[in-house]
């Protein structure tokens, strides 16, 4: 069959707009944010054929970081070469990032005001609820298999009882997983697919018969080039923190820290909570139990990426640790939020920079999901011990000697059972959640 040439183009100032847009309504988690993108680009403006997004999107899964965020990068780099890709990935960052560090601000500057801390005081159990409802959800999609269930249950047991380090478990997982699926395949079979598979009679402008765009081509040159400058301006920036205030200081260490979470987060951002939390609340101590839990609330109902959470995580560490000085924590703040969101973002726009023109080129079914199949089931037992832990704090934050907070109890139940049963959204449910905690709060109830 002779391949169709291109019959159309996509200006790159329509698509900036697009991306721009996208990065201000990209709501509801990697799920919502994947059928807004189809919606958009596969069916109404005919951007992207069907196959072509769903090969890239099962690119994206594979990879460690936001497979959102990934994908947008992805389609961006089809569309407009290399810079196309940094503004579509940077644009579905950006909004949430100004954002983020505004309410950061008002929560480390106006938290204690009864308004404000009414609002969390809702908020806290929802988050909790909603953690508890991505295990059930998880685990209900990725244990289908009696392997994978024990898989699950040993990195439970590992973190939860033996405090193995999040990294070791993920590692191990992956082995487990690789050789589980030489010996025993049928056992690590992921099933399924994403989206719906409607036919289109207009061609998309990356369609199915046109030949790979010649930016899309894979070559050593371009992989070299994109590997080294990317490694280059990672080695750059880290050095420039160590040049500037020594290997020890907070925005050094977070540099690194959300380097290796970056490489950390397969399964979505609830699989490197976890790490994330053991780092910087129990190791570096940049914030408190409670503030992660904030934390992790202001992210489920920002647009973004959840695991944008960590850019509260940079500004509370600044603020808190006020490395320019106690007159000068905002700016500290500001400065550890955008040092720790370059650093977690980075690796993803390389993975598909460098990774995208092999994908393109093969077309091919991907290999090697055994692994992932593996870690997936970890995640699961990873994230029922962060369930735990949440639930913990919110309803004995004295410890077990202290009195049950059952109020929290009843608002966290109540999320739950909105979201198991009736399906509402997680921001209608937070929403109406923090609503309840100021209400309670302003009544002098809680």
């Amino acid at each position: 069959m002779t391949k169709r040439p291109f019959t159309r183009t996509i200006p790159f100032a329509q698509a900036l707009r697009f991306w721009l847009k996208l990065g201000f309504i990209s709501f509801g988690g990697p799920a919502g944010q994947i059928a807004v993108m189809h919606q958009e680009l596969v069916e109404r403006k005919r951007w992207i054929s069907e196959r072509r997004f769903l090969h890239a999107l099962n690119y994206c899964m594979l990879l460690p970081g936001p497979e959102a965020q990934q994908l947008a990068t992805y389609i961006g780099w089809l569309l407009h070469r290399t810079w196309g890709g940094l503004v579509a990935g940077g644009l579905f960052v950006l909004p949430s990032l100004f954002i983020l560090i505004g309410l950061s601000w008002i929560y480390m500057a106006y938290g204690t005001v009864p308004s404000v801390a009414g609002l969390f005081y809702g908020m806290k159990p929802a988050v909790t609820a909603i953690v508890v409802f991505a295990a059930f959800r998880i685990g209900s999609k990725a244990l289908k298999k009696a392997w994978l269930w024990a898989i699950a249950g040993a990195s439970f047991i590992g973190i939860f009882a033996l405090n193995v380090p999040f990294p070791a478990i993920v590692l191990a997982a992956g082995i487990f997983g690789y050789l589980g699926g030489r010996w025993h395949p049928r056992a690590f079979t992921i099933g399924g697919s994403y989206g719906p598979t409607q036919t289109h009679h207009e061609p998309a402008v990356i369609d199915d018969q046109p030949p790979i765009p010649e930016h899309a081509r894979f070559s050593w040159p371009s992989l070299w080039w994109h590997l080294g400058t990317g490694a280059g301006l990672w080695i750059a920036s880290l050095g420039g923190l160590i040049a500037l205030w020594g290997w020890e200081h907070p925005l050094t260490q977070m540099g690194w820290f959300f380097t290796k979470a970056a490489l950390l987060t397969f399964g979505g951002a609830y699989a490197v909570l976890p790490y994330v939390y053991q780092g910087a609340v129990e190791q570096y101590q940049w914030l408190s139990p409670l503030q992660m839990i904030d934390g992790l609330a202001m992210g489920e109902t920002t647009p973004g990426p959840l695991i944008m959470v960590v850019t509260f995580v940079g500004f509370v560490g600044g603020w808190t640790k006020a490395f320019f000085g106690t007159d000068a924590t905002l700016w500290a703040g500001i400065v550890a939020a955008t040092v720790v969101t370059f650093f977690t973002f980075l690796p993803s726009f390389l993975f598909i920079l460098i990774g995208g023109p092999i994908i393109e080129s093969t077309h091919g079914d991907l290999t090697f999901t055994a692994p992932l199949t593996g870690i997936t089931a970890a995640v699961v037992g990873v994230i029922l011990n962060l369930a735990l832990f949440f639930t913990y704090h919110i309803l004995w934050p004295q410890g077990f000697a202290g009195r049950f907070e059952w109020v929290p109890a009843l608002i966290g139940s109540a999320a739950f059972f909105a979201l198991y049963r009736y399906k509402i959204s997680i921001i209608p449910v937070v929403g109406a959640c923090a609503a309840a905690g100021l209400a309670l709060r302003l009544f002098g109830l809680v």
